[in-house]
């Protein structure tokens, strides 16, 4: 894994051959009559042919074979994975999961694909408008199989272990503390190398995009340089045994036979990749005199909705920084939202919630349920000596933000047996400090 290669950008249009190949990218035309070294032109789009330009994606895949040379796909058992979001009646309540456990490589092999569970979610892949988010927990690398979501994208938030991405593209090595979006249709395989624990967002009909920054102007947040595409690699290898894809189309699995690796791609150009970027790179933004900015200003990548202004999901992380506000109640403020927060935990502690809300777990707030500091929280930070003081040190916290109001499904609400009962008592301190007989004080 040492050493691998990137290219850098956000959108740009790339090109790249694998070096054991020079000159297997075609000149000047996309499919000519005879490819170089006798490879197949296949184009993969992200998005219809007619899409203004700045919203055009797609990419020209230079291979040994193409992709349709497969048998035909057939049902496999879809284990945790669903779109059925009408299991179990909804639950408004504040939800906290503890950390989500991992299966014992000694007990049970699961890689990637079997390791994925869904947690809540809305919407419909079908009719391409919606979300799901999911939660992997695995312990072995994927052998002669790969996966490839034709329902939306994969924003995936490794937690615990490294994993290597296997992709038509190229490779990927991503750990803790990054994040890698690979996006609708790209086959791709994954390899750990131990027990492994991550989160992931999914997102129907729409693909993820930097935020407008507005009055911030042209620099700020995730900067465009910042991001990383793999470079071409490909393995010319034939299975006799049988490779299988594993296809994830309108919330099902299906499963096909080929007899050659799917990664098989000597050369491609484009601009509809996948990518990783490293959480470390974020240029914060925040208050430095008074009160809060709102946490918008932490956006990532964003999918947008039809909307002006609403997202169908945002990636938003609260990464160390300095809490300098003069006057003001420094942690995040009470709230309910008209949008869903997910919440999960890459290290170090949350600082709203020092306990309970812990790495490898998670929590929801829905649509309009009230949540805070708790009681611990408010006391100490009420009286708090407002001096310039780093925030949430050793800590990567993110949020999955989303105008859908998303429903918990089985496995999240009662199989994982994960869920936090007693996360409500974490306000139950809270007294009331109201005074009748305040009186202004002098400025």
């Amino acid at each position: 894994m040492a050493g691998l290669e990137y290219m850098s950008g956000f959108g740009n249009e790339f090109s790249s051959e694998d070096p054991r190949c020079p000159g297997s990218l075609p000149e000047r035309q996309n499919n000519p009559q005879v490819c170089p070294y006798g490879l197949y032109a296949e184009q993969l789009s992200g998005s219809a042919f007619t899409c203004p330009r700045p919203a055009n994606k797609r990419s020209w895949l230079y291979r040994i074979l193409p992709s349709v040379k497969h048998k035909p796909f057939s049902p496999v058992p879809c284990g945790h994975l669903t779109e059925n979001w009408n299991e179990v009646e909804p639950d408004p309540n504040q939800l906290r999961w503890m950390p989500f456990i991992i299966p014992k490589s000694t007990e049970k092999k699961v890689d990637f694909v079997a390791g994925l569970h869904t947690i809540c979610g809305a919407g419909d892949a079908k009719s391409r408008n919606g979300i799901a988010i999911h939660v992997y927990t695995c312990n072995t690398s994927m052998v002669d199989r790969c996966f490839n979501n034709s329902d939306g994208d994969f924003l995936i938030v490794p937690q615990q272990g490294e994993i290597l991405i296997t992709t038509e593209f190229g490779k990927m090595r991503v750990e803790p503390n990054e994040i890698c979006v690979i996006q609708q249709g790209m086959r791709f395989s994954v390899d750990v190398f131990g027990e492994t624990r991550g989160y992931i967002l999914e997102v129907y009909g729409a693909h993820f995009e930097l935020p407008d920054l507005g009055p911030i102007g042209a620099n700020g947040l995730a900067n465009p340089r910042d991001f990383l595409c793999p470079v071409a690699w490909y393995e010319d290898r034939k299975v006799a045994t049988g490779y299988t894809i594993i296809n994830k189309y309108q919330g099902k699995l299906f499963a096909c036979q080929q007899d050659f690796s799917p990664f098989n791609v000597v050369a491609w150009h484009g601009n509809y990749t996948p990518y990783k970027y490293n959480l470390k790179n974020f240029m914060v933004i925040n208050c430095v005199a008074f009160d809060h900015a709102d946490p918008s200003i932490f956006t990532v990548v964003t999918a947008k909705s039809t909307r002006p202004g609403v997202a169908i999901a945002d990636f938003v992380i609260f990464p160390p920084r300095w809490g300098v506000a003069d006057h003001t109640f420094r942690p995040p403020y009470y709230h309910r939202n008209c949008m869903s927060e997910f919440m999960g935990l890459i290290k170090g502690h949350y600082e709203a919630k020092e306990e309970g809300f812990q790495p490898g777990g998670a929590s929801l707030h829905s649509i309009m349920t009230p949540h805070g500091p708790d009681a611990d929280c408010f006391e100490k930070n009420s009286t708090a000596e407002l001096k310039p003081e780093r925030v949430a040190e050793g800590t990567m916290a993110f949020m999955f933000e989303s105008s859908f109001s998303m429903a918990v499904t089985k496995w999240g609400l009662q199989t994982c047996q994960r869920l936090d009962k007693s996360y409500y008592q974490c306000w139950d301190p809270l007294c009331s400090h109201f005074n009748p007989n305040w009186k202004p004080g002098k400025k």
